[in-house]
């Protein structure tokens, strides 16, 4: 017997297939929107701002799939309340299809874990990843908007995926080390994506004066030396709601939602180019293309 949220995701599947036979062309959730959130450094908070956007914008009504491409490093699904039984590394073994590894969560949420210790995922080779972006490809079809958590740094698969996307929500704190990282991730995302639109925003942070002095820096130094700059989306507080929400299991912004963190994180979701992540073609195909 099929549960809730596999029910769902049928409705959803069977909808796309009768607008696409009797209109002669694909319904208008066939291609998703996708949302790259990436960090240069580790520990900034960017799976905690991930899954939280996820669910702010799945409680909009829209269909929402969060990819944890954290390669083997995977914690998402710890940070949404749920236990995937499956994750990306028994997909790449052919050991479960791409939708039984799904598993909803909050709001409707739909995850697709990366796994934990995965070794297979740590350094995947240009064959795994394009059988990844194969088989991921489908779920466009079935989603409004598709948000990918990226590791930090700039690993193979970080790399392909910036390549393809239209628009990359990039994470930091104010401190030097992390500015100094976020730069170079920005710097690698324009080089293999001239068009790419890029948002930033600052993390755990301590107040204005400390947003304001990071952001000055990355911007002069963005200017100085690249010719351009990302566009300021916001910053989030260091928000001891937030660890509790972390030790609960639960998002931010179902358990705190009138916390300066939920209020902070409610406006980034609001960011504008979210509304118009797309591609000229498919997302997943430009990803694979970018492999080559």
């Amino acid at each position: 017997m099929l549960n809730r949220f596999q029910l769902a995701r049928l409705r959803a599947f069977r909808k796309a297939a009768w607008v696409e036979q009797a209109f002669g062309g694909k319904s208008d959730g066939a291609g998703a929107r996708v949302l790259c959130v990436a960090s240069g450094k580790g520990g900034v908070g960017k799976s905690v701002l991930a899954t939280n956007l996820a669910v702010l914008r799945a409680e909009q009504g829209e269909r929402v799939l969060l990819v944890d491409f954290d390669a083997g490093l995977a914690n998402a699904h710890l940070l949404l309340g749920v236990v995937p039984r499956h994750d990306l590394g028994h997909v790449l073994r052919g050991q479960t299809s791409v939708e039984e590894a799904l598993v909803g969560g909050p709001a409707g949420v739909s995850l697709l874990s990366g796994g934990v210790g995965r070794e297979v995922l740590v350094n995947p080779t240009r064959r795994d990843l394009d059988k990844i972006f194969q088989v991921l490809r489908p779920l466009e079809r079935d989603y409004d908007l598709v948000i990918i958590d990226h590791g930090a740094g700039m690993g193979y698969a970080t790399i392909a995926h910036l390549a393809a996307t239209s628009t990359l929500l990039l994470v930091s704190n104010h401190e030097i080390t992390a500015l100094s990282d976020a730069y170079a991730l920005y710097k690698r995302a324009h080089a293999v994506n001239a068009s790419i639109r890029v948002g930033m925003v600052f993390n755990r942070v301590p107040g204005q004066e400390a947003v304001d002095a990071a952001w000055n820096r990355f911007r002069s130094t963005s200017q100085k030396f690249l010719g351009h700059a990302p566009e300021l989306v916001g910053w989030v507080p260091a928000d001891e709601d937030v660890a509790r929400s972390v030790q609960e299991r639960t998002p931010v912004v179902r358990c705190a939602p009138d916390s300066a963190s939920s209020r902070a994180i409610r406006e980034v979701s609001s960011w504008g180019p979210i509304d118009h992540a797309r591609t000229t073609r498919a997302f997943y195909d430009q990803a694979r293309k970018a492999l080559r």
